[in-house]
């Protein structure tokens, strides 16, 4: 499997398992508990799958950047939390640290 396709899969489960993990209510909730379980769990096996041909620090940076992001954007969409300027600032400079990564840095695996 293409190592950048496994780790769109690692931040897309980290991501849903975030999610339930809100929804779980501290793991009160038998089924979104189940779900963070799972979600995590299938993350850290596609992660792995990137770090055979991908550097840890681009994936991890990458994997939780990317989480970071989409985890606020399902926070204010779906749990209508505020988000501010500064939190706006940070999440661009977290993009930005990202792509410098990918972009920029000779030890990332294009």
């Amino acid at each position: 499997m293409n190592a950048w396709l496994s780790l769109v899969l690692a931040i897309l489960a980290e991501v849903i398992g975030t999610g339930a993990l809100k929804a779980s209510e501290g793991f009160s909730r038998l089924l979104p508990s189940v779900v963070v379980i799972g979600g995590y769990g299938v993350a850290f096996y596609f992660l792995s799958l990137t770090l055979k041909q991908i550097p840890v620090g681009i994936a991890y940076a990458v994997w939780s950047g990317a989480g970071t992001v989409l985890i606020t954007l399902i926070g204010v969409l779906v749990f209508r939390q505020k988000i501010d300027l500064a939190g706006v600032v940070g999440i661009a400079l977290i993009v930005a640290g990202v792509l410098v990564l990918n972009l920029l840095s000779s030890n990332s695996a294009h």
